[in-house]
């Protein structure tokens, strides 16, 4: 499950297509209220440390061009580029190269039907494929922006989407069996937010008419499928001549979601090759403990993007909680394998290992960060692992062949639920390394205003909720949720420099507080509540809500920073440096300064040079850090916030570019939206 969802609203989309320089970077924020905010890598390790690259040093590429060819440029998604054109010397000279608007925007009145433009474009062949939030794909000239093709899959806009109208990018792949100069020699993949998947002939735009029916597939074939709860909002993945897709499901609607199936189709003909399901849903009860005489549920599926181990033939799955996501009464037990990270045999779909993050998820703790694959040093040998994070800020490191951590992980006795037919997990995993990267409780000493007013009324409100730790389970009062549904660490994953073992990523410090509401009440509170997120979890006994923790100036009620970029050391497993990522200055009103860190959506990546670039945070910029140090040492403006991974390229002109989507959040009403996809080079 994605950041969040709410009921099935119906309102009408009202859709603009954008062109030109619509959009100013000038324009005023204002967060009124947020509803709830892919060949392994074969770069040799080098246990040097590099020194810093002057300004006039030759580049060691100088005759090298370096494509982007999955979301996390290599298949196992380290977000590593060798590039060094760009170093920490000359990166405070980066202009615009050039902006392509794809014309793409919903205004929908709702958060489901308003857009947020999310992609990052991959680069193979010299050409740029990107998608936009109405799964239009399109083709750029990487040199200049200009727009070789665009496809449109034509989706019914009129559907409700829980997360808004979203799409994270494209996967490409080789037909080996074809000549270069034939049709669908490359094909470019795409997963829809209607739940279909296409491919298109990367030279053309064209469908590949021999995949499946004309082009595509239909992924609908589910149980308990709905239109509008079932869809597609990142990446395929690629392996061997496998395409393999996951699905976005809604939180909270009901018990009997649709299943988190897992599937793989021939990447020629679109013929399904094998199915995995992380639960399996409407079974006898596994556990005779319980008073639940049936196991119901759905979900627990693979929505973030996953990645791939082509030596190993092992697809690497992260997979959300178990539907619904705050009352497990009816899912007794540890609900295997969502919340997890599994490892699949690529040609079969069988499971090689699972790692269970969480544990019986009552608070929308997804497993929600993509996959790293890495190699790490451990007690003197080197290690290849798999790196995976979770919402509630703990980062595990699990042995790639086996899933055993490689630093400890024990299990804990956490709280006891108190509401009735609820049966919490007597434990969960704590990581011994590294240590929890997110803060996870919240006292009233810790409250926090930019008045005193503010701080008072703060202190009152976490006075009154229960429960202040991170594994404290939902109740009939109000509770605290910390991290939260959108962590910790979320979709944004994060990036790992091979040169300096760093792995770097973005959290998010952002409270919720929760409670769950009797159905016979919960017509009535929904009306009479305070506003938030309500959803009725049908089917349940109970109700939700959730709403962040903010003050009467909307501010969080938690200190600051509200977001940060880190650098981890994986192989001692200890913090190298942190600091505060973006600001929300502008967010209260009135108030002239706002101390800084930003919520974040949208990771960072880092180049063989030392420099980590990133956006993501709530004010519309793109900054560069050095690696080392942890220092800002470039930022520019956007025309909108950029909710989006960046990636980098250089070309055969000799020139490195580094490019993000900027559109703002389809979740941050107040926040302005864009459609441009903006590229910056050196001049």
């Amino acid at each position: 499950m994605e950041h969040s969802s709410s009921g099935g609203l119906t309102n009408k989309i009202n859709v603009k297509r954008w062109v030109g320089n619509k959009m100013s970077a000038k324009i005023p924020l204002r967060l009124g209220f947020i509803y709830v905010l892919t060949l392994v890598c074969t770069v040799a390790l080098n246990g040097q440390r590099p020194t810093h690259a002057s300004a006039a040093q030759k580049d060691s590429s100088a005759a090298q061009s370096d494509d982007w060819p999955s979301y996390g440029h290599d298949a196992g998604g380290m977000r590593y580029s060798p590039l060094t054109q760009i170093n920490r010397d000359n990166v405070s000279q980066l202009k615009v190269a050039w902006t392509f608007h794809t014309g793409d925007v919903s205004e929908g009145s709702d958060h489901r039907r308003r857009s947020g433009f999310e992609t990052t474009p991959i680069l193979v062949d010299g050409t740029l494929y990107l998608t936009t939030p109405f799964n239009r794909v399109i083709a750029l000239d990487p040199e200049t922006g200009t727009q070789r093709w665009a496809y449109d899959p034509r989706i019914d806009q009129s559907w409700d989407a829980g997360d808004g109208l979203i799409n994270r990018g494209v996967s490409a792949w080789v037909d080996s069996k074809r000549a270069t100069s034939q049709p669908c020699h490359r094909r470019i993949f795409e997963a829809t937010i209607d739940a279909r998947l296409i491919s298109i002939d990367a030279a053309t735009g064209k469908p590949c008419t021999d995949f499946g029916k004309s082009g595509e597939v239909n992924l609908r074939d589910v149980t308990a499928y709905r239109a509008g709860w079932y869809h597609m909002t990142s990446p395929p993945t690629v392996i061997d001549d496998l395409v393999v897709v996951g699905s976005a499901i809604d939180d909270n609607g009901s018990i009997d979601m649709p299943g988190g199936v897992v599937r793989a189709y021939d990447a020629r003909l679109g013929k399904l090759r094998w199915s995995w399901d992380p639960i399996q849903p409407n079974t006898e009860s596994p556990d005779v403990k319980s008073p639940a005489k049936t196991f119901r549920s759905g979900a627990g599926n693979a929505w973030s993007v996953m990645v791939v181990d082509p030596v190993r033939d092992l697809v690497f799955v992260p997979t959300g909680s178990a539907s619904p996501d705050y009352y497990g009464g009816l899912r007794p037990g540890d609900n295997k394998w969502a919340n997890s990270v599994v490892a699949l045999h690529a040609k079969t779909g069988k499971v090689a290992w699972g790692f269970q993050l969480v544990h019986h998820d009552l608070w929308d703790y997804d497993t929600a960060s993509p996959p790293l694959l890495a190699t790490v040093e451990h007690d003197g040998k080197k290690i290849p692992v798999v790196i995976q994070g979770n919402k509630t800020g703990f980062l595990y490191v699990l042995n790639r062949d086996t899933g055993v951590p490689v630093f400890p992980v024990e299990e804990r006795p956490v709280p006891q639920s108190d509401v009735p037919g609820e049966v919490t997990s007597p434990t969960q995993p704590f990581p011994a390394a590294p240590p929890a990267l997110a803060p996870q409780s919240l006292s009233t000493d810790d409250a926090w205003g930019i008045t005193p007013a503010d701080r008072e009324a703060c202190r009152n409100m976490i006075a009154g909720l229960g429960n202040k730790s991170v594994f404290s389970p939902p109740a009939l009062q109000y509770t605290l949720a910390i991290p939260g549904n959108i962590g910790g660490m979320n979709w944004s994953g994060y990036a790992f420099d091979p040169q300096r073992n760093l792995l770097l990523l973005n959290i998010t410090n952002l409270p919720f507080k929760i409670k769950l509401i009797p159905t016979e009440k919960y017509s009535e509170t929904t009306h009479t509540g305070e506003p938030g997120e309500y959803s009725p979890q049908t089917g349940a006994p109970y109700g939700m809500f959730r709403t962040p923790l903010f003050s009467p100036s909307a501010l969080p009620c938690n200190p600051p920073p509200w977001g940060m970029l880190k650098a981890v050391d994986m192989n001692a497993g200890t913090i190298r440096w942190q600091v505060p990522l973006g600001t929300m200055h502008g967010f209260g009103p009135g108030q002239a300064e706002v101390p800084p860190g930003s919520p974040s959506f949208g990771g960072p990546i880092v180049t063989a040079s030392g420099v980590v670039f990133i956006g993501g945070s709530i004010d519309p910029h793109i900054r560069a850090f050095d690696v080392e140090t942890g220092k800002e040492i470039w930022k520019a403006p956007l025309p909108a916030s950029g909710h989006a991974t960046p990636m980098t390229y250089r070309l055969k002109n000799g020139k490195q570019y580094v490019v993000i989507a900027a559109g703002g959040h389809a979740k941050i009403k107040q926040e302005p939206q864009s459609d441009a996809v903006v590229a910056f080079a050196l001049p």
